[in-house]
C-alpha cells in the first residue's frame, strides 16, 4: 500500500508538477493579451450599449414624430385635397402669358 502511494507521488512530481507549471507559465505569458482583451470588450460593449439606447432613442422620437404627424395631417388630408384642387382650378384658369417679343 505504501508503494503505490509512493507511486501516487512521483507520478505527480514527475507529470503533473510540470505540467501544472507550464500552465502557470502560459497564463503569465498571455496574461497581458487577456487584459487588453478584457479592456477592449468592457470599452466595446460600452460604446455598443450606448449606441444601441441611443438608436433606440432615435426611433423612438422618430416613430412619435410620424404619428403625431400621421394624427394631424389625417383630418386635414379632406382640406389640403379641396385646396389643391382650388389651387389647380384657378392655376388652369387663369391667362397664359403671351410669347416674348423680341425687339431688335
Amino acid at each position: 500500500m505504501g508503494f503505490l502511494i509512493f507511486l501516487m507521488i512521483a507520478f505527480c512530481g514527475l507529470v503533473l508538477l510540470p505540467l501544472l507549471f507550464l500552465k502557470v507559465l502560459f497564463g503569465l505569458i498571455f496574461l497581458p493579451f487577456k487584459l487588453v482583451g478584457l479592456v477592449f470588450r468592457v470599452v466595446f460593449g460600452v460604446l455598443g450599449g450606448l449606441l444601441r439606447v441611443g438608436f433606440g432613442l432615435v426611433a423612438l422620437v422618430g416613430s412619435l414624430v410620424a404619428v403625431a404627424l400621421f394624427v394631424v395631417l389625417l383630418p386635414l388630408l379632406p382640406f389640403l385635397l379641396v385646396g389643391g384642387f382650388v389651387w389647380l382650378g384657378a392655376r388652369l384658369a387663369r391667362p397664359r402669358p403671351s410669347a416674348l417679343r423680341v425687339i431688335g
